[in-house]
């Protein structure tokens, strides 16, 4: 027994890559834990009503003292850590769902746009609760997600918990995911640029959007909406870049570990892609992560105003370290903080102006109509010529979609600053 528990800590300390530490204390509790970890271990391998690999046992012991330090921490075996590879470069199998784990459900962080669960209606803090039928619940974030994963075209119904309504199921077809983590196209004279996850071909997403927006022939440009609703979140550089494009100076975000030598802070450039244009960063529920990094940042050097709802809070820096052909760990390290020293962990970004998403519907003006209607009411005085007036200078082409109810408020503040700014100028 005691050779298993020693074998054990010969094991996670060659695995881990953790360097040993001379207790401070004669009386410490360690080796007592371990032979309990081998009492158990070998009681499980013996007696258990299967027969279970010792790899298996292992790994999950591995994977369980990971995860019960926070939601973020876990083991990737060396196929988990192949897929989480090509996740970051922008192309996995499954079905388009970033998730964690709450109170051992499945908790969905976003859909991504275009995928599967996106086109089913799969929703930011939806519950997974069953699939194919079978409970998920207390199950490891990786067995689940596993479950959800499965060859090209085959189906998988998953049972969603969703606060103000019954459980019902969802059927989704699988795909292979190819993320074009970056959207944009122009909404009359407002450039709108959608970030759905920060993979290794975000930032170069963002100059071709922004390069192109700078073609335009004949643009007076009323500035930039950049949605970053219902991201997840992905890779720290990629964050960094963005707020960079955006930033001539400062600090960008910090990161703080237990160690000193684990804390980092990252400063902007000299160079704002934008050329100053007035930003609205919209953020809701679902933006995590990377994506609050870029919202602070913009928010606290004031190069943006964010508009919509609070975001999902997950300021905690993970590191992946690779160990050999046996996978990878990932440790929750460090903490992430804004330029003005806000800890984003657990309490998220409050936007400037909160705006929840809503539908909006006309209502038919009751009474008489207007003065043209009136009988014999006088004829329009028109010194143009007989041209006939636009209503609404501002222009009604290229409007934002009436069912995006927060991207209509976000380029109706755009155009609202430019008016202002052109009136103030006297123009």
């Amino acid at each position: 027994m005691k050779r298993i528990a020693l074998a054990f800590l010969f094991l996670v300390s060659a695995t881990l890559a953790v360097p040993a530490q001379a207790a401070e204390e004669k009386g410490t509790d360690t080796y007592k834990y371990l032979d309990l970890f081998g009492a158990v271990f070998e009681r499980v391998r013996s007696g258990y009503v299967e027969k279970v690999t010792d790899k298996k046992l292992i790994e999950a012991a591995i994977n369980g003292m990971l995860q019960a330090l926070d939601p973020h921490s876990n083991y990737l075996s060396a196929e988990a850590f192949k897929e989480m590879q090509v996740d970051t470069a922008g192309k996995f199998g499954g079905l388009g769902i970033q998730v964690t784990t709450e109170r051992g459900v499945v908790k969905v962080i976003s859909p991504i746009d275009g995928t599967p669960a996106a086109k089913a209606g799969i929703r930011a803090n939806d519950l997974i609760t069953h699939i194919d039928g079978k409970p998920i619940i207390g199950i490891s974030l990786r067995e689940a997600v596993k479950m959800m994963r499965g060859p090209v075209d085959s189906r998988i119904t998953v049972k969603i918990r969703r606060k103000g309504v019954d459980p019902f199921d969802v059927s989704i077809v699988r795909a292979i995911i190819t993320v074009k983590s970056v959207r944009y196209r122009t909404i009359g004279n407002v450039g709108y640029i959608r970030i759905t996850a920060f993979n290794q071909q975000t930032t170069v997403g963002l100059h071709a959007a922004l390069a192109e927006f700078r073609r335009k022939p004949g643009k007076a440009w009323r500035g930039v909406v950049l949605d970053l609703r219902n991201n997840p979140g992905g890779l720290l550089s990629q964050a960094i870049d963005v707020s960079d494009s955006f930033l001539d100076r400062g600090e960008i975000v910090s990161t703080r570990g237990r160690e000193a030598k684990i804390s980092s802070r990252y400063n902007a450039k000299k160079g704002d892609l934008a050329d100053g244009l007035p930003i609205v960063v919209l953020i809701n529920g679902g933006s995590a992560s990377a994506s609050e990094i870029v919202a602070g940042a913009l928010q606290d050097h004031r190069r943006a105003i964010l508009m919509g709802t609070k975001s999902f809070g997950k300021g905690s820096v993970q590191t992946v370290i690779p160990l050999g052909s046996q996978g990878a760990m990932r440790l929750t390290t460090a903490r992430y903080y804004t330029p003005s020293g806000r800890s984003i962990q657990a309490k998220g970004i409050v936007p400037d102006i909160v705006v929840e998403q809503a539908k909006v519907t006309a209502l038919t003006p009751r009474g008489g109509g207007r003065e043209a209607d009136l009988p014999n009411a006088l004829d329009v005085e028109n010194k143009d010529g007989g041209k006939k007036q636009d209503e609404g200078r501002a222009g009604a082409a290229g409007k934002a979609p009436p069912e995006d109810y927060q991207l209509a408020r976000a380029v109706g503040l755009l155009r609202g600053i430019a008016l202002y700014k052109k009136l103030d100028a006297g123009e």
